[in-house]
Protein backbone atom coordinates (compact mmCIF):
# COMPACT_ATOMS: atom_id res chain seq x y z
CA UNK A 1 0.00 0.00 0.00
CA UNK A 2 1.08 3.68 -1.07
CA UNK A 3 2.25 5.96 1.65
CA UNK A 4 0.15 8.56 3.03
CA UNK A 5 3.06 10.91 2.40
CA UNK A 6 4.93 9.65 -0.37
CA UNK A 7 3.41 9.71 -3.83
CA UNK A 8 3.33 6.22 -5.94
CA UNK A 9 5.95 7.58 -8.38
CA UNK A 10 8.51 10.30 -8.43
CA UNK A 11 7.47 13.53 -11.06
CA UNK A 12 9.63 16.26 -12.50
CA UNK A 13 6.72 18.39 -12.30
CA UNK A 14 4.24 17.71 -9.31
CA UNK A 15 1.03 18.58 -9.81
CA UNK A 16 0.55 21.40 -6.89
CA UNK A 17 3.62 23.37 -8.99
CA UNK A 18 2.39 22.64 -11.93
CA UNK A 19 -0.77 24.55 -10.99
CA UNK A 20 0.75 26.92 -9.11
CA UNK A 21 2.95 28.04 -11.79
CA UNK A 22 -0.12 28.27 -13.74
CA UNK A 23 -1.88 30.43 -11.86
CA UNK A 24 0.69 32.97 -11.32
CA UNK A 25 1.23 33.14 -14.95
CA UNK A 26 -2.46 33.37 -15.60
CA UNK A 27 -2.33 36.45 -12.74
CA UNK A 28 0.75 38.26 -13.74
CA UNK A 29 -0.54 38.00 -17.31
CA UNK A 30 -4.07 39.75 -16.31
CA UNK A 31 -1.61 42.36 -14.39
CA UNK A 32 0.25 43.62 -17.30
CA UNK A 33 -3.18 43.69 -19.30
CA UNK A 34 -6.66 44.65 -18.00
CA UNK A 35 -5.01 45.09 -14.74
CA UNK A 36 -4.34 48.60 -15.15
CA UNK A 37 -6.59 49.55 -17.45
CA UNK A 38 -10.07 48.06 -16.05
CA UNK A 39 -9.46 47.52 -12.30
CA UNK A 40 -6.75 47.78 -10.09
CA UNK A 41 -5.72 44.24 -9.68
CA UNK A 42 -3.08 45.02 -6.79
CA UNK A 43 -5.14 47.78 -4.66
CA UNK A 44 -7.63 44.75 -4.37
CA UNK A 45 -5.35 41.75 -3.83
CA UNK A 46 -2.03 42.69 -3.24
CA UNK A 47 -1.24 42.64 0.63
CA UNK A 48 -2.13 46.13 2.20
CA UNK A 49 -1.12 46.94 6.06
CA UNK A 50 -4.70 46.91 8.06
CA UNK A 51 -4.29 50.78 8.23
CA UNK A 52 -4.38 51.45 4.42
CA UNK A 53 -7.83 52.47 2.77
CA UNK A 54 -7.20 48.96 0.54
CA UNK A 55 -6.85 46.36 2.90
CA UNK A 56 -9.04 43.26 2.94
CA UNK A 57 -8.34 40.20 4.99
CA UNK A 58 -8.18 38.00 1.78
CA UNK A 59 -4.93 39.70 0.48
CA UNK A 60 -2.82 37.57 2.84
CA UNK A 61 -3.54 35.30 0.29
CA UNK A 62 -4.59 36.32 -2.74
CA UNK A 63 -0.90 38.88 -2.32
CA UNK A 64 1.25 35.34 -2.86
CA UNK A 65 -0.22 34.51 -6.51
CA UNK A 66 1.05 38.78 -7.54
CA UNK A 67 4.13 40.07 -8.94
CA UNK A 68 5.59 42.96 -10.29
CA UNK A 69 4.14 43.39 -13.71
CA UNK A 70 7.19 45.71 -14.05
CA UNK A 71 9.56 43.12 -14.23
CA UNK A 72 9.63 39.38 -15.89
CA UNK A 73 12.25 38.43 -13.89
CA UNK A 74 10.07 38.94 -10.41
CA UNK A 75 7.91 35.93 -11.35
CA UNK A 76 10.45 33.90 -13.17
CA UNK A 77 12.78 33.78 -10.32
CA UNK A 78 9.98 32.63 -7.76
CA UNK A 79 8.57 30.07 -9.53
CA UNK A 80 11.96 28.55 -10.48
CA UNK A 81 12.76 28.33 -7.39
CA UNK A 82 9.42 27.44 -6.40
CA UNK A 83 10.14 24.41 -8.83
CA UNK A 84 13.58 24.11 -8.13
CA UNK A 85 13.14 23.15 -4.29
CA UNK A 86 9.52 22.52 -4.18
CA UNK A 87 9.45 19.16 -6.23
CA UNK A 88 11.22 17.32 -4.04
CA UNK A 89 8.86 18.47 -0.90
CA UNK A 90 5.69 17.66 -2.92
CA UNK A 91 6.91 13.97 -3.94
CA UNK A 92 8.05 13.46 -0.60
CA UNK A 93 5.29 14.77 1.31
CA UNK A 94 1.98 14.47 -1.49
CA UNK A 95 0.14 16.73 -2.76
CA UNK A 96 -2.26 17.97 -0.34
CA UNK A 97 0.20 18.59 2.43
CA UNK A 98 2.33 20.27 0.33
CA UNK A 99 -0.35 22.79 -0.52
CA UNK A 100 -0.97 23.23 2.84
CA UNK A 101 2.35 24.19 3.73
CA UNK A 102 2.88 26.47 1.00
CA UNK A 103 -0.01 28.42 1.60
CA UNK A 104 0.63 29.10 5.78
CA UNK A 105 4.13 29.57 4.92
CA UNK A 106 3.14 32.48 2.30
CA UNK A 107 0.39 33.84 5.10
CA UNK A 108 2.80 33.57 7.92
CA UNK A 109 5.41 35.78 5.41
CA UNK A 110 2.48 38.20 4.68
CA UNK A 111 1.13 39.08 8.27
CA UNK A 112 4.94 39.24 9.15
CA UNK A 113 5.31 41.52 6.54
CA UNK A 114 2.62 43.73 7.87
CA UNK A 115 3.35 43.35 11.21
CA UNK A 116 6.58 45.12 10.43
CA UNK A 117 5.20 47.90 8.39
CA UNK A 118 3.43 48.72 11.74
CA UNK A 119 6.84 50.77 12.80
CA UNK A 120 7.67 52.00 9.30
CA UNK A 121 3.80 53.72 9.48
CA UNK A 122 4.55 54.92 12.81
CA UNK A 123 7.35 56.64 11.34
CA UNK A 124 5.63 57.99 8.30
CA UNK A 125 3.10 59.37 10.68
CA UNK A 126 5.82 61.28 13.17
CA UNK A 127 7.37 62.68 9.74
CA UNK A 128 4.14 64.11 8.96
CA UNK A 129 3.17 65.58 12.23
CA UNK A 130 6.33 67.16 11.97
CA UNK A 131 6.27 69.00 8.94
CA UNK A 132 8.37 66.53 7.07
CA UNK A 133 6.53 65.04 4.26
CA UNK A 134 3.33 66.19 3.09
CA UNK A 135 -0.51 64.09 2.78
CA UNK A 136 0.40 63.11 -0.73
CA UNK A 137 3.62 61.53 0.25
CA UNK A 138 1.87 60.20 3.23
CA UNK A 139 -0.63 58.65 1.42
CA UNK A 140 1.80 56.79 -0.98
CA UNK A 141 4.09 55.51 1.72
CA UNK A 142 1.16 54.11 4.00
CA UNK A 143 -0.02 52.10 0.89
CA UNK A 144 2.49 50.45 -0.59
CA UNK A 145 1.22 46.92 -1.57
CA UNK A 146 3.46 43.68 -1.05
CA UNK A 147 2.82 40.88 -3.70
CA UNK A 148 4.93 37.98 -4.82
CA UNK A 149 5.35 34.38 -3.85
CA UNK A 150 8.78 34.94 -2.17
CA UNK A 151 7.62 34.15 1.37
CA UNK A 152 6.13 31.03 0.52
CA UNK A 153 8.88 30.45 -1.35
CA UNK A 154 11.41 30.94 1.49
CA UNK A 155 9.28 28.83 3.55
CA UNK A 156 9.70 26.09 0.63
CA UNK A 157 13.99 25.96 0.77
CA UNK A 158 13.79 26.88 4.51
CA UNK A 159 11.69 22.90 4.58
CA UNK A 160 14.32 21.63 2.19
CA UNK A 161 17.43 22.80 3.57
CA UNK A 162 16.15 21.79 7.14
CA UNK A 163 15.13 18.27 5.30
CA UNK A 164 18.07 17.75 2.88
CA UNK A 165 20.69 20.36 4.72
CA UNK A 166 23.60 19.04 3.50
CA UNK A 167 22.82 19.07 -0.25
CA UNK A 168 25.40 20.82 -2.40
CA UNK A 169 24.19 23.68 -4.58
CA UNK A 170 25.52 26.40 -7.04
CA UNK A 171 24.44 29.80 -6.33
CA UNK A 172 25.80 32.86 -8.53
CA UNK A 173 27.96 34.64 -8.14
CA UNK A 174 29.41 32.42 -5.19
CA UNK A 175 31.56 30.70 -7.45
CA UNK A 176 31.76 26.61 -5.34
CA UNK A 177 29.08 24.43 -4.69
CA UNK A 178 27.61 25.62 -0.86
CA UNK A 179 25.67 23.23 1.21
CA UNK A 180 21.99 24.24 1.61
CA UNK A 181 21.76 24.83 5.09
CA UNK A 182 24.86 27.29 5.09
CA UNK A 183 22.69 28.77 1.78
CA UNK A 184 19.58 29.44 4.20
CA UNK A 185 21.52 31.02 6.96
CA UNK A 186 23.36 33.47 4.41
CA UNK A 187 20.21 34.38 3.05
CA UNK A 188 18.70 34.49 6.38
CA UNK A 189 21.52 37.01 7.49
CA UNK A 190 20.94 39.59 4.25
CA UNK A 191 17.36 39.56 4.61
CA UNK A 192 17.62 40.49 8.67
CA UNK A 193 20.64 43.41 7.15
CA UNK A 194 18.17 44.23 4.72
CA UNK A 195 15.10 44.64 7.04
CA UNK A 196 16.53 46.80 9.22
CA UNK A 197 18.45 48.80 6.86
CA UNK A 198 17.29 52.69 6.07
CA UNK A 199 17.45 52.41 3.02
CA UNK A 200 14.70 51.15 0.76
CA UNK A 201 15.44 48.16 -1.93
CA UNK A 202 11.54 47.44 -2.57
CA UNK A 203 12.48 43.69 -1.53
CA UNK A 204 9.97 42.59 1.39
CA UNK A 205 12.89 41.41 4.07
CA UNK A 206 10.76 40.34 6.49
CA UNK A 207 8.08 38.53 4.67
CA UNK A 208 11.21 36.40 3.41
CA UNK A 209 12.00 35.70 7.39
CA UNK A 210 8.58 35.23 7.98
CA UNK A 211 8.22 32.59 5.69
CA UNK A 212 11.35 30.90 6.77
CA UNK A 213 10.73 31.16 9.99
CA UNK A 214 7.25 29.12 9.44
CA UNK A 215 8.36 26.68 7.27
CA UNK A 216 11.45 25.54 10.02
CA UNK A 217 9.04 25.74 12.72
CA UNK A 218 6.30 23.68 11.13
CA UNK A 219 8.82 20.62 9.52
CA UNK A 220 10.47 20.51 13.34
CA UNK A 221 6.77 19.49 14.40
CA UNK A 222 6.34 17.19 11.79
CA UNK A 223 10.01 15.73 11.58
CA UNK A 224 9.29 15.75 15.77
CA UNK A 225 6.28 13.36 15.22
CA UNK A 226 7.23 11.29 13.09
CA UNK A 227 11.23 11.43 12.43
CA UNK A 228 10.79 8.83 9.10
CA UNK A 229 8.59 11.02 7.14
CA UNK A 230 11.82 13.21 6.40
CA UNK A 231 15.19 11.20 5.99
Amino acid sequence: MESEIRPGRFQVLPVVIKNLIIINALVWLAQITVGKDLLSIEDLFALHHFSSVHYHFWQFISYMFLHSSDSFFHILFNMFALWMFGSTLENLWGPAKFLAFYLVCGFGAGLTQAIALTYDISQYNEMFAAGQIGAAELFVLTNVPTLGASGAVMGIFAAFAYTFPNSQMIILPIPFPIKAKWALLGLGVLDVLGGISSESTGIAHFAHLGGAAVGIIIVMIWNKRNRRDFY
